[in-house]
């Protein structure tokens, strides 16, 4: 499963790069034709991963609730987020992976109740989990990789 965690490090990295190369002003902006920003998209990130991993397996998120509803699926940007919210995401993109790399190791993952994504495709366990989250945020860093030209 190492491979895994790997390729989320990857996806990680580059949406830190992201966020570190641009303003809280360019994060923020939402372009012509677009319902979102930058930053709602990496926030999703973390907030689908808590659910999908976490939440799904019967266990705590390490994020609050109110994070996971403002950055969940079907949510867009309410308004502009500080630059404290920025650095929090920042720290969850790193936190979030680490723990739940140690957490699958120590072998905290044991039931997992099934869901069926907007794509039809049935998440059954934790592997399909950490497997479909890697695509989900491949999708979303490629979406901010596009946002970052227009803004």
């Amino acid at each position: 499963m190492n491979s895994v965690f790997d390729v989320q490090k990857t996806i990680r990295e580059i949406l830190l790069k992201i966020l570190d190369n641009h303003s809280l002003e360019q994060l923020n902006r939402i372009p012509s034709g677009f319902s979102n920003n930058i930053i709602w998209n990496v926030g999703h990130c973390v907030a689908a991963q808590q659910t999908l991993v976490y939440k799904l397996s019967g266990l705590p998120a390490m994020v609050s609730e109110d994070f996971i509803l403002k950055y969940r699926k079907g949510t867009k940007p309410e308004g502009d987020v500080s630059q404290e919210e920025v650095d929090e995401i920042k720290k969850l993109l790193s936190s979030t992976l680490e723990k739940t790399e140690n957490d699958f190791e120590s072998g905290l993952f044991v039931d997992y109740h099934e869901y069926t994504t907007s794509l039809g495709y049935t998440l059954k366990n934790i592997h399909g989990a950490l497997d479909f989250n890697n695509y989900h945020e491949g999708v979303h860093t490629g979406i901010a990789m596009s946002l970052r030209k227009l803004v």
